[in-house]
């Protein structure tokens, strides 16, 4: 007996210690890996009915007390299909997208590609249906329950009895109707707006007749076939738009007379809650004079200019204005003109009554209103750069009151009411909380705490500090991943990733300081490697944004060298095997860095890479370079074709060959200006791939960016 306890003792302890020696696979790390699943955190996934918290999962959705987490069954999957006696055409696959659109009513949404309907889930009935599911760009409204459609190129609205609304003949592939603009910048996401009452339609129209097309080919045919995509270049003409409006009353419509649209940009659409009118934010193709304006919904014609922002560089406005729930006159505008964006109280003559919040930190979300605390809810970063707290905002004393309490990333989810708000919180050794908050400052209910899903596994380690920016004054934040059995007694080959554009950062407060998978890849094969936000990225105030204006890449390459700078006082980074690596923007930084520093970093690898800023998109390229006749000196310092001579090191460029936003012209140029100087960069396409690879293709791409560090690197 005490030798068969012995073996047992010894296989225990074998089987622990081979859990503990676990290495990682791209097929776990990787969000394209066939293991991926197995390695994400246990999560919940929860929705709102009106102030009742809902879980939902494949097969149920449960009643969750807020108080006590205790949860009770509404409904199963087999019982809804059972109640809709349906056939496979209208077969409920899943619930996990269940929604509750009417607090006061037991009644669960729920769709497939066929069908949409409404279910009581009381007395078992179909209270509505639908059949037009799977249209493009389907937008449904609640109150009225008419949903806005494409088919066929042509803009739709079928109202709450079926009957089909046509409202466009003339759409086509170069007139777009009820999709985004603009290229989904400013914040656009959708082209269809529905009034409150659901009974007008605000929508885009987009005469992209006169944009050049790029020569996008499908080559997957048995003869290739020509796909062009509509692609306006900084400098060239762009596209025109329009906002319609349809009246489902009177099946009539009507256009905004905003003017000419030449050279115009019109976003953030929003309503009155009376439905008669709708304000949007009119912005000139030098995006450096914003305005915001008001349009009768009935007529079409201009009310009022409400308010107007000018800027040296640029104003960028990212959200639509939003009414007071218990104050129709009054409104909440977000901006960053006093140098960092936050929230501005107007009333509707364009009378500024107050600034809600301020100060040298980010209003980072605006999640909604407490009517009855009279109160926002928001997420900042008032209390760290790298963290994000929940607040409540008093909208007549200007009182802020935190939510949340635990250091990390806290993203919210507020009820109907505003009373109670679903807190997804991780911190830099926790990677996942789930909790639910009343907003009125009372304590919480924790749901779950999640464990580590890689406990088994070898895990790398993961530090993050501070450095001096080039100007010597501004803090810039990295992380750092190391081995797990760092030994500062030895040298290590180093890998600096980066993005360093707008509208990103890389480093923050959540799990392992928000690290990439494929981080923990490299770390595990005895690589450093070493992530920098540099001026230009998001979350830290307008001046930090804007100091890269019309030379995008200089002041973030010097920023990023800050870093080698601080790497080279490190006994444990070995500077003769540097290597750089980035994506996109990223990919733009990379090239940047190996051409102008060509002594400095052995390695590159360069994926979808900016190689000159004229071939890329009006919209994003014009706003931080002004046009390439504008800004000649700024388009002609920042091109990489004139630098390709100074590649010393190994380069790897990858590309989609039908990537639609970094078109495949930049990296074809680049190659072509190598060829003529006499250098040899490494070229990679993926066949049918966009900007980024998808699915399985992603898990090939990211084992041959770690197999030519591997090959020209260790």
């Amino acid at each position: 007996m005490k030798r068969i306890k012995l073996l047992l003792f010894l296989l225990s302890l074998m089987s622990s210690m081979s859990a503990q020696d676990k290495l990682f696979t791209l097929e776990e790390l990787n969000f394209g890996g066939k293991d991926y699943h197995r390695l994400q955190h246990e999560n919940k996934w929860l929705t709102w009915w009106g102030d009742e918290l809902i879980r939902t999962d494949v097969e149920e959705c449960y009643l969750v007390d807020k108080k006590t987490g205790k949860e009770t069954k509404l409904f199963t999957l087999d019982e809804v299909n059972r109640w809709l006696k349906s056939d496979d055409m209208f077969h409920v696959r899943a619930l996990s997208s269940a929604s509750f659109p009417y607090p006061d009513q037991p009644l669960v949404a729920l769709g497939n590609k066929k069908s949409f309907l409404l279910l009581n889930f009381k007395t078992h009935e179909v209270v509505w249906q639908d059949s037009i599911s799977g249209q493009i760009a389907n937008d449904w409204n609640e109150v009225s329950k008419a949903t806005a459609y494409v088919k066929g190129h042509q803009l739709y609205v079928a109202d709450a009895k079926g009957t089909e609304h046509q409202l466009t003949t003339d759409g086509s592939r170069e007139i777009v109707y009820g999709q985004s603009v603009h290229r989904n910048e400013f914040g656009i996401q959708k082209g269809t707006f529905w009034s409150p009452d659901g009974m007008r339609l605000a929508f885009y129209r987009m005469d992209q007749s006169m944009v050049a097309d790029y020569p996008q080919v499908d080559i997957f045919p048995r003869e290739a076939t020509y796909e062009p995509d509509k692609y306006p270049m900084a400098g060239m003409t762009s596209h025109e738009v329009t906002i319609g409006v349809y009246d489902l009353n009177i099946d009539k419509t009507v256009y905004l007379k905003a003017g000419d649209p030449k050279d115009r940009y019109f976003t953030n659409i929003a309503w009155s809650t009376d439905a008669k009118t709708i304000y949007l934010f009119e912005l000139n193709r030098d995006q450096n004079d914003c305005r915001l304006v008001s349009y009768d919904a009935q007529t079409g014609n201009k009310l009022a200019e409400i308010y107007r922002e000018t800027s040296e560089k640029y104003v960028e406005p990212l959200h639509p204005i939003q009414f007071l729930p218990w104050d129709d006159s009054k409104f909440i505008m977000q901006s960053q003109r006093d140098g960092y964006n936050h929230i501005y109280l107007y009333n509707t003559n364009g009378q500024l009554l107050k600034q809600l919040t301020s100060g040298p930190w980010v209003v980072l979300n605006v999640l909604g209103f407490n009517a009855k605390q009279k109160s926002i809810i928001i997420e900042a970063n008032k209390y760290h750069p790298l963290h994000r707290q929940l607040y409540r905002v008093n909208i007549r004393s200007g009182k802020m009151t935190q939510l949340t309490s635990d250091d990390g990333v806290h993203h919210g989810e507020l009820s109907v009411s505003g009373s109670f708000v679903i807190d997804r919180h991780s911190a830099p050794t926790q990677p996942f909380n789930l909790n639910v908050l009343p907003v009125d400052g009372r304590k919480g209910t924790r749901l779950l705490t999640a464990e580590d899903p890689w406990k088994d596994y070898v895990q790398p380690i993961f530090e993050c500090g501070s450095i001096k920016a080039a100007d010597g004054t501004t803090d810039l934040f990295y992380r750092m991943v190391k081995p797990h059995d760092f030994d500062i007694t030895k040298k290590y080959p180093t890998v600096v990733y980066v993005y360093g554009g707008p509208h990103a950062h890389n480093v923050e407060a959540a799990w392992h300081w928000y690290s990439r998978s494929w981080e923990t890849y490299m770390a595990q094969k005895g690589y450093i490697v070493f992530i920098l936000d540099n001026r230009g990225s998001e979350n830290r105030g307008r001046d930090f944004e804007q100091a890269t204006f019309r030379q995008l890449g200089q002041i973030e390459m010097r920023d990023q060298m800050k870093g080698v700078e601080y790497l080279k006082t490190l006994p444990f980074i070995d500077m003769q095997r540097l290597g750089v690596h980035g994506w996109s923007f990223g990919g733009f930084m990379t090239i940047s860095l190996m051409l102008n520093y060509p002594d400095v970093f052995k390695v590159g690898v360069a994926g979808g890479p900016v190689i000159d800023w004229k071939w890329y998109e009006v919209m994003y390229g014009e706003r931080y370079m002004d046009t390439p006749e504008t800004n000649p000196e700024g388009y002609a310092k920042i091109s990489l074709l004139d630098k390709a001579k100074n590649l010393k090191g190994k380069l790897q460029i990858i590309t989609g060959y039908n990537d639609n936003t970094v078109v495949p012209q930049h990296c074809l140029s680049f190659l072509d200006a190598c060829v003529k100087a006499g250098t040899q960069p490494d070229f990679f396409a993926y066949p049918g791939e966009e900007h980024n690879m998808r699915g399985h293709a992603s898990v090939h791409l990211h084992e041959r960016i770690t197999q030519y560090f591997e090959d020209f690197l260790k």
